[in-house]
């Protein structure tokens, strides 16, 4: 019996570590992205390239290591998700790249609204009046703080709307293939990360220098080549812990977590890259963090509803 509450706080030291490695992640990878940008110019599509090599690689050590089973699936069957993932990632990078780290984090808000306007009319899901409410905020929100942005660029909200709209139908295809495969999302990722590496490879040399200044292998010093490969190996952990703290908490734990997430990114952002900050602005974070918090508030409180529905079930 003396042996129980240290049995107990292994699993909690666990699950603090995974939490604390995946804040520590998520807020690394959108600094040393947006360093890698604006200090050292490193070619946007390369990077993303780099990140999907690494990926792969990091899901061939963790399949041969057994911590999950590859599950055989044909390429057609994986090719849309792959095409989006492709799109998300370069939309959502090129978004980093071109707006102040506030509006990026803002605009990323609006995938909420875009999914479920996506389920509605292509799928045919209804939503409860109260959920599609909260979404008056998130929308208002995100568009306050880019009217009021002092560094309102237009290219970079094109992205930003772009990278919007293709990772919400990349969020949506996902759900529907686990369901439809039968797989879980690392099973999934371990096929598409190489096909969408394999995309990018043919695509870069039309966009960017392969050779020379701003090239992969132009002359890069030891510290930007340091940077871009911890950028890699950050991008990983980000995809494996998110997939490791699903698994082990509660949505809670994981909303809540999120919207911490969330804060310290935009506080760093005016803090580390000098970003200007107007009382609109700050606004618009605030209308958007309450729309997200109801949002992820009504959604629980209707997992809940639905889990004491099936126990109270003869």
């Amino acid at each position: 019996a003396a042996s129980l509450p240290g049995r107990s706080r292994r699993p909690r030291g666990r699950l603090a570590a995974g939490l604390l490695v995946n804040l520590a992640a998520s807020i690394c990878i959108v600094f040393l992205n947006k360093w890698l940008y604006v200090r050292m110019g490193f070619p946007n599509l390369t990077l993303t390239l780099v990140h999907f090599a690494v990926t792969w690689l990091g899901l061939y050590v963790c399949q041969a290591l057994g911590i999950f089973s590859p599950k055989s699936l044909r390429p057609r069957q994986v090719l849309p998700l792959a095409l989006s993932f492709c799109g998300f990632v370069v939309f959502t990078n090129l978004s980093l790249q071109n707006n102040t780290i506030g509006t990026y984090q803002l605009a990323k808000a609006m995938t909420t609204p875009v999914i479920v306007l996506i389920q509605s009319v292509a799928y045919g899901k209804t939503f409860p009046a109260r959920i599609k409410l909260t979404l008056i905020p998130i929308t208002l929100g995100v568009f306050l703080n880019s009217y009021y942005d002092v560094k309102f660029n237009f290219l970079g909200m094109v992205f930003a709307s772009l990278g919007v709209l293709v990772t919400s139908l990349y969020q949506v295809w996902v759900g529907a293939k686990q369901h439809e495969l039968q797989v879980n999302s690392m099973q999934l990722l371990y096929y598409q990360a190489p096909m969408s590496c394999g995309m990018l490879l043919c695509v870069v040399p039309f966009f960017e220098p392969v050779f020379g200044d701003g090239g992969i292998f132009g002359p890069w010093t030891l510290s930007a080549v340091f940077t871009v490969l911890l950028s890699g190996i950050i991008a990983f952990m980000v995809n494996l812990s998110i997939y490791w703290i699903i698994g082990n908490t509660s949505p809670v734990t994981y909303n809540m977590f999120g919207h911490f997430k969330f804060c310290i990114t935009l506080m760093g952002g005016y803090l580390l890259f000098k970003d200007p900050l107007s009382i609109n602005q700050g606004l618009g974070i605030t209308c958007t963090l309450f729309g997200i918090l109801a949002y992820t508030h009504f959604k629980l409180s209707e997992q809940e509803g639905g889990k004491s529905k099936l126990v109270q079930r003869p």
